[in-house]
């Protein structure tokens, strides 16, 4: 079982940037995936940004060049940086870390992001 802790939200003008972060803990194994989702109020949760192990990234359409998912694998860490935000990025935000090629998958409970217009 894996443990995911959050932290980095907050409020923030529009245009404004804030960091994520979110820390693994417990049997963490080498080839994972490692990313963040969101859900808006009335919305489906919905992926923002991944990272593998291997180090391959994707990001939505909606982020492509305004945040960057980056991640120290001997820290168990991986990050959000976020730029330019918009009242639209308004979410609480997810770390997901998901075991490739199994079915283990692990959810971090969530940190607000509000950008205010």
């Amino acid at each position: 079982q894996v443990q995911l802790v959050e932290s980095g939200g907050g409020l923030v003008q529009a245009g404004g940037s804030l960091r994520l972060s979110c820390v693994a803990s417990g049997s963490i194994f080498n080839n994972n995936r490692m990313g963040w989702y969101r859900q808006a109020p009335g919305k489906r949760r919905e992926l923002v940004a991944h990272s593998t192990s291997a180090g391959h990234t994707n990001y939505t359409d909606s982020v492509k060049g305004r945040f960057t998912i980056s991640r120290d694998n001997a820290k168990n860490t991986v990050y959000l940086q976020m730029n330019s935000l918009t009242h639209q990025d308004t979410a609480v935000y997810y770390c997901n870390y998901w075991r490739l090629g199994t079915t283990e998958s692990s959810w971090g409970q969530g940190t607000q992001v509000t950008v205010s217009s």
